[in-house]
C-alpha cells in the first residue's frame, strides 16, 4: 500500500524543512510506502526554495510539488493534494511542528487491522503530551466539536484536528468546497453521511504554537466553522 502525505504550506520557512526531515525519517511498522505531496499556497517567503532544496538533497523520495499562483487557503491546497494523490491512503500533515509524523503508525493501526475507513487523531484523548496554550481556543474547539457531533451523530472528541487519515477511494469521491479552514467541519459532515462508513479516533500528541510562532487560524475561522457545520449537515 502507499500513503500519500498532503502538506498545505503558506509562509512556513521556519518549520517546513524540519517537517520534511521528520517525514523522511518515519519508521513504519506496517508494510507501506509513502509519497509526499506539498502544495505551496503562494508563499511570499522562502518556503518554496527550502522545499526544492530538500527534494534535491533527497532525490530518492517520492515527492510532488505544486504551487498556487494566488493564495487560496488551506482547504484549496488540500483539494489540489487530494486530486493529485496516487496513494491508497491519504493523510493531512500541517507544515508546522504541531503534530508528530512518527505517530502515523497510531492512525494506521485501525486501517491495517481492518476496522476503519477513516481515522482522526485526537489531541484530547489518550496519554500523549500536549502543549498548554489558549483557554478560549479549547472552549471554541470543544463547542465546534459538540455542535458537529449533534448534527452528524458522531462522538468525536476533536473534529478540528489536522490529522485525518482516509482511504483514498472515499475522500476522492467527496465533493469538497471550502477553501480555508472550513475544510474540517465540511469533510466531517460529508463523510458522516456516507452509508456504513467506519470512523475511528486515536489519541495523538500536540505541540501547539502561538501566534508569534506562526499560528494562523483566528476567530473569524471559528464563525466560518459554525456556518459550515450548519450548512453541510442541515442543507445536504
Amino acid at each position: 500500500m502507499k500513503l500519500s502525505v498532503l502538506i498545505p504550506a503558506f509562509n512556513e520557512q521556519a518549520t517546513i524543512r524540519s517537517v520534511l526531515e521528520r517525514l523522511n525519517e518515519i519508521s513504519f511498522v506496517y508494510p507501506i510506502e509513502k509519497e509526499i505531496i506539498l502544495v505551496d499556497d503562494c508563499s511570499t517567503d522562502s518556503t518554496g526554495s527550502i522545499v526544492m532544496d530538500f527534494f534535491r538533497q533527497y532525490p530518492a523520495l517520492d515527492v510532488k510539488y505544486f504551487r498556487h499562483e494566488v493564495n487560496k487557503g488551506k482547504g484549496a491546497a488540500l483539494h489540489t493534494g487530494i486530486r493529485e494523490a496516487s496513494g491508497d491512503l491519504i493523510i493531512v500533515q500541517d507544515a508546522d511542528l504541531e503534530y508528530d509524523p512518527q505517530e502515523y503508525n497510531l492512525l494506521l493501526r485501525p486501517i491495517f487491522e481492518g476496522y476503519a475507513d477513516v481515522v482522526y487523531g485526537s489531541r484530547f484523548m489518550g496519554g500523549n503530551p500536549h502543549r498548554i496554550l489558549f483557554f478560549w481556543h479549547t472552549i471554541g474547539n470543544n463547542f465546534l466539536t459538540f455542535l458537529s457531533n449533534m448534527l452528524t451523530n458522531l462522538n468525536l472528541t476533536d473534529m478540528e484536528t489536522c490529522y485525518k487519515l482516509f482511504r483514498a477511494e472515499i475522500i476522492k469521491n467527496v465533493r469538497l468546497e471550502e477553501k480555508r479552514f472550513g475544510f474540517e467541519p465540511e469533510v466531517t459532515a460529508k463523510i458522516a453521511q456516507i452509508p456504513k462508513i467506519r470512523i475511528y479516533e486515536v489519541g495523538i500528541s500536540y505541540y501547539g504554537r502561538t501566534y508569534d510562532e506562526g499560528k494562523k487560524i483566528n476567530w473569524r475561522d471559528g464563525f466560518r466553522a459554525i456556518y459550515c457545520i450548519l450548512k453541510y449537515n442541515l442543507f445536504r
